[in-house]
């Protein structure tokens, strides 16, 4: 099979809105949570969230078409346009019927949804929609946007497995320019859920943290007193680039894309297998896609949601897979940062992941006060301060609501 490389990033999100303040913040532990600005939520269970900040979409989007966008596709296009242009693409550097689109998001335009269908609501029945509505809404258009921007006319879809769909995003990519089908695709998720009925349908379902009173410190992975999620937004893109043509271009390679596993729970709509056999199955299937052992993995970015059942059977799974190694390993939650970007996460995660094995810097987890008896304290958390160590190669983890699991492995690139 083909090698496949990454050779551009970009990312928007709550800790910046660029990949090098991204990391910066991550690697300083900053919390991008804060009480919501974006609409009233004084009556929610829930009054904060991760939101990106300062965010403006027209220096990379005309403004007529920020309107005709639903906001999960401006952050879809602004974050691509980072990657692309980090990637060093020019005019004939690339073969358009060979250069793709995956792309990932759990919900697409729920903003979208719920403005049209409350306006119609409010209406005298009269069915007044936005011409734009259906175009904006659905979920597999920023592919479509980001094609038609830089003439992309390879592969080109949109993979919903909730909270791994932009994982699940990255690994298609990889296949594709595995197999010979594709040579270069841009790839990643991106997520908009900072609203009302987001932040409304969570709260009934008792997901996400109540911690009103200090939002900084609500996402708190592995701290006995969690209480659920932070909600996070923003996207992530990655270009992946088949090896040989990646040199033939001269540009600069980030990290080896090895190997990716993908795996269900069977289990429960929400709760994850308490075994955590769901995620044993996709590490296991991730190394052996790469041909690597457990002591070729130097970091885990886990799923690590702050949710008192997640973090146990992953950590739980992580044992089961990598025995007496995963204490040697680190690990990190970065949504204890970020918050939980939904079907953007993945993408995310997968630019922490890679960088830190560029850098050699693990990212901490952060707000951790009060460990949880219940987790092995054996294990390296990370906590509270990132840590300085060789990353030969790292494993991101995501798992999304329906038991969707997907994993992905990043290795420091040698020729």
């Amino acid at each position: 099979m083909r090698r496949v490389v990454v050779t551009g990033l970009g990312a928007v999100t709550p800790l910046g809105n660029n990949v090098q303040d991204f990391w910066n913040n991550l690697i300083a532990g900053v919390s991008g949570a804060d009480m919501i600005k974006r609409f009233d939520c004084s009556k929610f269970k829930t009054r904060f969230a991760c939101e990106v900040k300062d965010f403006d979409p027209s220096s990379v989007i005309d403004r007529k078409e920020v309107r005709r966008l639903d906001l999960f596709a401006q952050y879809a296009l602004y974050a691509a346009h980072e990657a692309y242009h980090d990637a060093g693409f020019v005019e004939g550097s690339f073969d358009p019927d060979r250069s793709g689109v995956i792309w990932g998001s759990g919900i697409g335009g729920l903003e979208t949804f719920f403005k049209e269908v409350e306006a119609f609501a409010k209406g005298d029945g009269t069915p007044r929609f936005n011409p734009f509505f259906i175009p904006k809404m659905i979920a597999d258009i920023a592919s479509g946007h980001i094609s038609m921007r830089y003439g992309f006319r390879g592969p080109n879809f949109t993979t919903v497995s909730a909270c791994a769909s932009s994982t699940n995003a990255i690994l298609d990519s990889m296949f594709y320019i595995r197999m010979g089908k594709a040579d270069v695709m841009i790839t990643g998720g991106s997520e908009a859920a900072v609203n009302e009925p987001a932040m409304g349908g969570f709260n009934a379902m008792h997901a996400l943290s109540e911690r009103n009173d200090s939002p900084k410190t609500a996402s708190r992975p592995f701290d006995v007193s969690r209480d659920g999620f932070v909600m996070g937004e923003g996207g992530g893109a990655l270009i992946l680039e088949e090896l040989e043509h990646a040199k033939a271009r001269g540009a600069k390679i980030y990290a080896e894309i090895v190997g990716g596993g993908a795996s269900a729970d069977a289990h429960h709509i929400t709760a994850p297998h308490p075994e955590g056999l769901g995620a044993i199955n996709v590490m296991r299937s991730a190394l052996n896609d790469a041909g690597m052992v457990p002591t070729d993995i130097d970091y885990i970015n886990v799923h690590g949601t702050s949710t008192p059942l997640g973090d146990i059977a992953e950590t739980k799974a992580i044992v089961g897979v990598f025995g007496e190694h995963a204490y040697n390993l680190n690990i990190s939650a970065t949504k204890s940062m970020t918050g939980h970007l939904l079907g953007a996460a993945g993408a995310v995660e997968a630019i922490a992941s890679l960088l830190a094995v560029k850098h050699d810097v693990i990212p901490p987890t952060i707000n951790q006060e009060n460990f949880d008896p219940e987790l092995d304290s054996k294990l390296n958390f990370t906590f509270n301060k990132a840590q300085h160590r060789t990353v030969r190669a790292a494993l991101s983890n995501t798992f999304g609501f329906g038991g969707h699991n997907a994993s992905v492995i990043f290795r420091k690139f040698e020729d």
